[in-house]
């Protein structure tokens, strides 16, 4: 039996790298597949009557390890300098008023149904408004260099600040002027936990002579994190700018403080960290969606009282979307397409008490959506030449 499990888990992982390594032709996002192959999977084991553990106790644990590991690996390739101050601008903007219009109307659209307050609402409209960076990067390896950069931006700003609304939110019980100034001191005391631990790792990274180096600080990062969201602080900060740190030394080789940290040997290790994360979060990813695919019931997905609503959310989604790129001065295709929802949504639905769920927002619901803006992007980069992607860009 253990024997056919790792034979089992081996097949499904270099299935998933195979669809990996196929997307950036096929045009095809792999989540579709690992979805698909997941919920085979389980068909399969149910099939040849084979007992399996309930494994949806893990989907959180995966899904916030997999969080973690896709925004530190975005954050490694991120490069601050003057030239990217307008694609920064223009996708943090972007990724803002995506985040705060969605919800304002989604919150109204579920206001019709479901007499709530606006705070429970606005808690159920959130993760649907939501871009997933662990969808949307790797989609976009077959862009040209500004508008892949331009995607990992976006998608990672919107990650952050849509778990930054909700966990604000959901700690928030009464929405006034001490929610808010607490809120700010939240976020001062992460920005400064930040820099203390990134000089720190900093340093560790620099000086372990030891062969095992990388995966104390990848545990050491996940440690940060969530002992952060024990107390309810903004996590995704920390990862981001520890990330930005790094992936940036090139930017302090030229300081007299910085031979502290040997600037040339950092440079080396972190561009292995850099490869190590990566895998990781290929892994990790990969596992996540599986398993939620092995989760997945047929009548959730064919769920014909959620479908017209999630067709809905589809549409808005592009009508906004559309807007805010036609407002930032991009070309619009294939950004316009490129807004998937995935791990981000599954996890702050997972998060939800169900003392605030609201009656349309269900599993179904979710489902469906993920699915479609996935099946809207593989349609729209297919359809999209090459061409259009790296002759016809605009200034980003």
């Amino acid at each position: 039996m253990t024997i056919n499990i790792i034979i089992t888990f081996c097949i499904l992982i270099l299935l998933a790298y195979i669809f990996d390594l196929s997307s950036s032709r096929t045009r095809i996002p792999s989540v579709i597949l690992l979805l698909l192959l997941g919920w085979t999977t389980n068909q399969v084991s149910i099939l040849l009557k084979i007992t399996l553990p309930d494994f949806s106790p893990l989907l959180p644990v995966i899904g916030t390890i997999g969080l973690i590991l896709i925004v530190l690996e975005g954050s490694l390739e991120l490069r601050l300098n003057h030239s990217k101050r307008v694609v920064i601008l223009k996708s943090l903007s972007g990724a803002v008023f995506s985040i705060i219009s969605l919800s304002l109307i989604l919150a109204y659209v579920l206001s019709q149904n479901s007499p709530q307050s606006f705070r429970i609402l606005i808690i159920n409209a959130l993760p649907l408004c939501i871009i997933s960076s662990a969808i949307a990067i790797p989609s976009a390896s077959h862009l040209s260099k500004r508008l892949k950069e331009f995607i990992i931006y976006e998608s990672s700003f919107s990650d952050i600040i849509g778990v930054v609304l909700f966990n604000f939110f959901i700690t928030n019980e009464v929405l006034n002027a001490q929610a808010f100034a607490n809120f700010f001191i939240e976020l001062l005391f992460i920005t400064t936990i930040s820099l203390i631990s990134t000089i720190g790792l900093s340093l560790l990274l620099s000086r372990i002579n030891h062969h095992i180096k990388y995966i104390p600080i990848i545990l050491i990062v996940i440690l940060i994190y969530s002992i952060s969201k024990i107390y309810h602080l903004p996590g995704l900060v920390f990862i981001l700018m520890f990330g930005l740190s790094l992936g940036n030394l090139d930017k302090i080789k030229n300081k007299k403080w910085s031979k502290r940290f040997h600037p040339e040997i950092l440079e080396k290790e972190v561009a292995k960290l850099r490869e190590l994360t990566a895998e990781g979060s290929f892994l990790v990813r990969a596992l996540f969606f599986l398993l939620f695919g092995y989760l997945i019931e047929i009548q959730e997905v064919l769920n014909k009282e959620t479908l017209p609503w999630s067709i809905g959310l589809a549409a808005i989604i592009l009508i906004l979307r559309s807007l805010q790129i036609r407002i930032s001065g991009l070309q619009l295709s294939p950004l316009l397409w490129i807004a998937p929802r995935g791990l981000i949504t599954i996890l702050l639905f997972l998060s939800m008490d169900t003392s605030m769920a609201v009656a349309l927002v269900t599993k179904s619901l979710i489902i469906q959506v993920i699915l479609l803006s996935s099946v809207v992007m593989a349609i729209g980069l297919i359809t999209t030449k090459d061409s259009i992607a790296d002759v016809h860009q605009q200034t980003v």
